[in-house]
């Protein structure tokens, strides 16, 4: 993997930590740190160490969104094709996300705001600690709420109507409100901790299985339930040929714990 130079990557074992890192702004996200996120989630594609994936910030705030002054200010003074760029390429961002093979887990402690409520929606699975406050504040500086796929994907997660009110206030939504409402995986004090913890178990998991999975979560969103059920029987048929498979019924078997090698 290339090392970033706007935010920090390092690998637990099979797990790689992004961390957000300009804690004295609250870690927000500049051109450039957009486009190296964006490029590092594309190259997870072929990154065959890297099981799992853990989002997190510095300094007890998650990501305060895009930098207003190095991001904000200068769109101000941009004609359209420039803005057009800059915007297809923070939807890029999302899109590495959800089409990168490992599952993706967002960390969330104190504000979580715009872009950065964003990455954290793009995550597979998010805990937070009780100080997280995620805002999608796009219309506070006279946007919609219809930015980096919003309109799509948190209606999935949190149901349309509370979707709606979070996009057209900009209003925080707090911990314990993300928890109730499904956008949290978990509340705890822990977040950091739980969210690598997580992320490890699933790097010991079948690699090919989680990929798959979430592929599937992906692709059956556009699908009915005839269709999504035939997408699923080739699925697992395809991975009912892989050796990871063969070993779980071999450990089954013998009463032991499968290990996967992923493959």
């Amino acid at each position: 993997m290339r090392q970033p130079k706007h935010f920090q990557w390092r690998t637990e074992g099979k797990v790689g930590v992004i961390t957000l890192n300009r804690p004295e702004k609250k870690n927000p996200l500049t051109f450039e740190s957009y486009a190296e996120l964006r490029d590092l989630f594309f190259d997870l594609k072929n990154e065959k160490q890297i099981k799992s994936v853990v989002i997190t910030g510095s300094g007890g705030n998650f990501c305060s969104g895009g930098d207003v002054h190095e991001i904000i200010g200068p769109l101000t003074k941009m004609a359209m094709p420039q803005l057009l760029e800059f915007t297809r390429m923070t939807g890029d961002l999302v899109k590495a996300m959800r089409h990168c093979p490992q599952p993706v887990i967002a960390a969330v402690e104190g504000v979580c705001a715009g872009a950065g409520a964003i990455v954290a929606m793009a995550s597979d699975l998010r805990y937070a600690a009780p100080s997280a406050k995620t805002a999608f504040l796009f219309v506070r500086v006279g946007l919609a709420g219809c930015d980096m796929g919003a309109c799509t994907i948190l209606p999935r997660i949190i149901g349309q109507g509370r979707a709606s009110e979070l996009l057209y206030t900009g209003r925080s939504m707090s911990a314990e409100e993300g928890l109730a409402w499904g956008f949290f995986n978990g509340v705890t004090d822990r977040a950091a901790d739980l969210s690598l913890e997580k992320a490890k178990e699933l790097a010991a998991g079948p690699t090919l299985a989680h990929a798959m999975t979430k592929k599937m979560l992906h692709q059956e969103w556009n699908a009915g339930v005839d269709e999504a059920i035939e997408m699923e029987a080739q699925a697992q048929a395809i991975l009912m040929q892989s050796k990871d498979f063969h070993r779980a019924y071999q450990a089954f078997a013998a009463k032991q714990k499968p290990v996967f090698e992923g493959d």
